[in-house]
C-alpha cells in the first residue's frame, strides 16, 4: 500500500454493482464518495425506491451523489472537488462526458460484462444467452469516448452451460467483476498499471437493449432458439406463449433431443404431449419441453401442476 491510499469514486446502480462496490470497500483505499442513479419507482406502490448501490453505500457510512446527469457544470465541478486518483463505473446506466472521463488521475474503469468487443451495449448477458454463445466473461476496461470502446485492462472467461439463466450469468460475472476490479487496484497500488490492450474492430458486437416485444414466443422458430430464449430473459422480461389457448408466461423449458422427428407433420404450437414430466410442444424445428409456467396474476408452477388446471391437454407419450 502507497503512503496515502488513492482517492476512489465509484459509479454504479444495479445489483450487478454490488461485488464490485464491496471490493472497492475491500481494498483498503479512500472511497470519497458513490455516485448511482436518482431514485425511481418500483413496486406496486410505485414508490421511489433507493438503488441497492445506494443502499450499500449508506450502509457503509458512504457519502452518495444521484446526479440526474454529469453534463452540468455544476456536477463536474462537485466530483472534481473530490481529486479522485481513479473512478470505477459498473452499470451505472449514465453517460460520462470526456470532461468527466478526464477529471481522475489515473482515468475512469469500466466493468463490462463481456468479452469486449463482442457484446458492447446494454444486455450483453442475455444477448450472449440468445446467440448460442458457447463463453462469455468480463473486461475491466479503460473507459473512452464512445460506447464500450476503451482499450480492455484485465479479462477472465466463463462458460455458458445449456442451463444458464440471465439470473446465473449476472450473478458469476459479477462476482468476476469484483475480482478483476480488486486484481485491478492491486496491480495500480504496487505501481502497475494494468497494459491496455486496444480492441479489435473486426469482432464488434453490439448488445441492444432488452425489448418486451421479444419476450413473446413464436412457435415457427426452432425448439434451440426458444429455449435459449426462456433462459436469458429469465428473470426479466421474461417470456410469454399461448399453450392451448391459455396465455401463460414460460420461465423453464428445455429442447428435446429427439425432437426433429417428434415435430414432423405438426403445426408449430400444437401440444404433443403432456405429463408430469412436461408439456411437450412442436416447434418450426424441433419440439420444447416447457417445464414450468406461471398463469396471470398467480405464482409460478411446474407443468406438472399446470395441469392439474388442464387436465384436457393430458397426452401421455
Amino acid at each position: 500500500m502507497p503512503d496515502a491510499p488513492l482517492r476512489l469514486v465509484f459509479a454504479g446502480t444495479p445489483d450487478f454493482a454490488v461485488p464490485s462496490l464491496a471490493a472497492v470497500l475491500d481494498s483498503g483505499h479512500s472511497l470519497c464518495a458513490v455516485y448511482t442513479q436518482p431514485d425511481r419507482p418500483a413496486g406496486r406502490g410505485r414508490k421511489p425506491a433507493p438503488s441497492p448501490v445506494k443502499q450499500a453505500a449508506l450502509a457503509a457510512d458512504i457519502p452518495v451523489r444521484q446526479p440526474e446527469s454529469l453534463r452540468d457544470d455544476p456536477v463536474q465541478a462537485e466530483l472534481a472537488a473530490l481529486a479522485p486518483d481513479l473512478m470505477i463505473v459498473v452499470a451505472y446506466g449514465l453517460i460520462l462526458p470526456r470532461k468527466v472521463l478526464a477529471i481522475p488521475r489515473h482515468g475512469c474503469w469500466n466493468v463490462h460484462a463481456s468479452l469486449l468487443p463482442r457484446w458492447r451495449g446494454a444486455a450483453p448477458i442475455q444477448r450472449a444467452i440468445l446467440a448460442g454463445d458457447e463463453e462469455t466473461g468480463v473486461c475491466l476496461m479503460q473507459m473512452a469516448a464512445g460506447l464500450d470502446t476503451g482499450p480492455v485492462l484485465l479479462s477472465e472467461s466463463t462458460d455458458i452451460t445449456d442451463t444458464d439463466t440471465g439470473a446465473s450469468l449476472h450473478d458469476r460475472l459479477a462476482t468476476l467483476g469484483a475480482e478483476l476490479v480488486a486484481e485491478g487496484l492491486h496491480l495500480l497500488t504496487g505501481g502497475v498499471l494494468p497494459p491496455a490492450v486496444p480492441q479489435h474492430e473486426a469482432g464488434v458486437t453490439y448488445a441492444d437493449k432488452l425489448n418486451k416485444a421479444e419476450s413473446r414466443l413464436d412457435w415457427n422458430q426452432p425448439a434451440e432458439v426458444l429455449a435459449r430464449t426462456v433462459r436469458a430473459f429469465e428473470p426479466w422480461p421474461g417470456t410469454e406463449a399461448g399453450i392451448a389457448g391459455d396465455q401463460v408466461r414460460i420461465w423453464q423449458a428445455q429442447p428435446l433431443a429427439d425432437g426433429a422427428d417428434c415435430s414432423q407433420e405438426q403445426l408449430p404450437g400444437t401440444v404433443l404431449r403432456a405429463s408430469r414430466d412436461g408439456i411437450d410442444i412442436a416447434c418450426g424445428q424441433g419440439v420444447l419441453r416447457v417445464l414450468g409456467v406461471q398463469r396471470p396474476g398467480r405464482g409460478r408452477i411446474s407443468a406438472g401442476d399446470y395441469l392439474n388446471a388442464r387436465p384436457d391437454l393430458a397426452r401421455p407419450a
